[in-house]
């Protein structure tokens, strides 16, 4: 409610919105729009995602569940439909410094026909985020390899990095890192993912509810076959602190 939200400082429940081992209850809507793809000047994609995160305690230990459901709407195969959802669990501990997390991520082959890599994937993940006067740094790491499904599909053994920075800019402004998945495929031996990118954050209330806008934008400089360059994107993350 619009009373529980206002008892938190505005800027900092603004970096709990950027910090993935916050606990913080968030609904997340994103539109990413690729207008630009390296080997392909024609092809453009545009993907729906929904993301919820639930803060929990098991044992005595803070726990963050975590479901992404992504929506294809366009693509360059011309196929749209539900992709593959993504789920995690991280076990969080609080630090003088900030807070890090341990746990484990999956890969469900819930997707349409050719926008699934029909893979069951499992893996652990790990991350760290360290508070600073200016705002917050960090890193998230997630790893995904396969361990079931179609043995007629490529096997899905990858590894994540995302480098989180966000600065604080006051009235619930803050500028930092865009999503930035750092992807290494192990299968193919090579980054299929480099991006570097920019997001500008306001965190504001609508009716009793604070919600925080990103607009983003990514440039991927993994440019081995048709891979996307240039991403735009949209988010409104609901919070309820």
């Amino acid at each position: 409610m619009l009373s529980s939200w206002a008892a938190v400082a505005q800027d900092d429940l603004g970096q709990a919105a950027n910090d993935p081992t916050a606990s913080v209850t968030a609904i997340q809507l994103q539109d990413f729009y690729t207008y630009n793809y390296h080997n392909d000047e024609d092809a453009t994609k545009n993907l729906l995602q929904f993301r919820a995160a639930i803060p929990f305690q098991l044992g005595g230990v803070d726990n963050i569940f975590r479901v992404t459901l992504p929506y294809v709407t366009e693509s360059p195969s011309g196929r749209t439909g539900w992709s593959d959802a993504t789920i995690f669990n991280l076990a969080t501990f609080e630090q003088p410094w900030g807070r890090f997390g341990v746990g484990a991520v999956a890969l469900l082959p819930t997707g349409s026909d050719g926008l699934s890599a029909e893979k069951w994937g499992i893996g652990p993940a790990a991350g760290f985020i360290a508070s600073a006067d200016w705002g917050l740094w960090g890193v998230f790491n997630q790893n995904i390899f396969t361990v079931g499904g179609d043995e007629s599909m490529p096997d899905v053994n990858i590894s994540i990095i995302q480098p989180i920075v966000n600065v604080s800019l006051g009235n619930g402004w803050s500028l930092g890192t865009s999503d930035m998945s750092i992807t290494y495929d192990w299968e193919a031996d090579q980054w299929s993912s480099l991006p570097l990118g920019v997001a500008i954050n306001k965190l504001q209330p609508i009716g009793d509810t604070p919600v925080q806008f990103t607009l983003a934008y990514e440039h991927n400089f993994a440019d081995a076959g048709v891979m996307p360059a240039d991403t735009l994107n949209f988010t409104a993350k609901l919070l309820f602190p």
